[in-house]
């Protein structure tokens, strides 16, 4: 199910995305982003709907997809 971000509270979004961020650990090649630019892009993905927050009741977890990939069926 997609969870709407616009209804998250800020702190929790903003801890959403950090997290998600952070997974991919540190090694960005040539050029380092930051994870508040990294935080920042996906805000960005968000509002622009190419991103979503999809939560899977059966691993009870919170993840992001993209739009495209993501299906209720």
């Amino acid at each position: 199910m997609i969870i709407p971000w616009q209804q998250l509270p800020t702190a929790t979004l903003d801890s959403l995305l950090q997290e998600y961020a952070s997974r991919d650990g540190t090694d960005y090649g040539q050029v380092e982003t930051s994870l508040a630019d990294k935080v920042a892009q996906l805000k960005q993905q968000l509002q622009q709907g190419t991103v979503v927050i999809v939560y899977s009741e059966l691993h009870e977890s919170v993840n992001l997809m993209l739009a495209a990939d993501f299906s209720d069926a």
